[in-house]
């Protein structure tokens, strides 16, 4: 893996580096406060997985105009965004090991500045007069919306089914990773036949980051996770690994696994007993495998491209997906 993640880490040194000078660059917020929860939030150890992508998209597609970095920081920004927004809701305390924004900022600020983050994406997309383009990013916004909606109202669900969580996370993931790629084959003027490829592509390793995001919850360092292990689970977020389990769990195992979980103060006790019955009814090695799946759904997918530089990194970056450990 750390071969894998040394070829990433070259092959985009130099336009991290630019899309870095970008994110601060295209932000031109009125008040100081914005540009300090702004910068808090995407300076706090984000990988800028979704900026690379569009780039790299772009770049597959034959761009070589100087709008790319610009364009792409609309990608982080409606992340971090979404980060503001979702922390607040789900009451964190910590994100990416460090405070949450709104644990120094308040509420009302941090909210605001989510906001700004949201207009600020549309504005810059607005600049390339391309009304696909902005079609895409109003869509995607909806749809990012609509998936924390949905995910709240499946809180603590204890019936919630693979189907729900499916539509949780094309919603609130895989929407934008999806956007990231199609935008790139768009600034390039791309055919529709490989807009849609990269569609398919982004929409595939979207769904496959996040349910690795999820077996990570169960399965990770704290230290390298950067956040309680469990934490998504204590916030009543059932995630994939552990609806299968409770599909597959004899009557007795599923009350004591609904019965920890209804637990708001759940200890680390019962949530090893929770890990343990996770396991016992292959819970992580389901999830893994349907991530596995998805990942060779996307690469699949960009097989129609020419072999290229950007093609061996999309390929590289969909393999290190299923192997990151943070």
């Amino acid at each position: 893996m750390n071969g894998l993640k040394e070829q990433i880490s070259e092959a985009v040194s130099q336009d991290l580096i630019e899309i870095e000078v970008a994110l601060t660059k295209n932000l031109k917020p009125y008040l100081p406060v914005v540009s300090h929860v702004a910068k808090y939030i995407m300076f706090s150890g984000g990988k800028r997985i979704r900026p690379l992508l569009m780039v790299f998209s772009a770049r597959l597609c034959g761009y070589n105009g100087d709008y790319d970095k610009t364009l792409s920081v609309v990608f982080e920004y409606l992340h971090a965004a979404t980060l503001l927004h979702d922390d607040l809701v789900d009451g964190a305390d910590i994100r990416r090991g460090n405070p949450v924004a709104h644990s120094i900022w308040g509420n009302p600020a941090t909210v605001l500045v989510g906001d700004f983050l949201l207009a600020r994406s549309i504005a810059i997309a607005a600049e390339t007069n391309s009304v696909p383009i902005v079609d895409v990013l109003a869509r995607t916004t909806a749809q990012m919306s609509e998936g924390e909606i949905h995910q709240l109202l499946h809180r603590g669900d204890l019936a919630i089914e693979e189907t729900d969580y499916m539509e949780v996370i094309t919603r609130k993931t895989a929407c934008l990773i999806q956007a990231a790629c199609q935008v790139g084959a768009l600034l390039a003027e791309s055919p529709g036949k490989q807009v849609q490829a990269l569609a398919n592509y982004g929409y595939h390793l979207g769904v496959a980051f996040q349910m690795v995001d999820d077996l990570l919850d169960y399965t990770a360092d704290t230290v390298v996770l950067g956040k309680v292990t469990g934490a998504d689970l204590r916030e009543g977020k059932l995630t994939l690994p552990v609806i299968y389990a409770l599909n597959r769990a004899t009557a007795e195992d599923r009350t004591r696994l609904e019965t920890i979980i209804r637990d708001v103060d759940m200890a680390e006790a019962d949530f090893e007993t929770v890990l343990g019955l996770i396991k016992k009814y292959g819970g992580i090695k389901y999830t893994r495998d349907r991530a596995q799946e998805h990942i060779e759904q996307a690469k699949n997918s960009i097989d129609i491209f020419d072999a290229s530089k950007s093609k061996t990194f999309l390929k590289q970056l969909a393999d290190y997906v299923l192997v990151r450990e943070m």
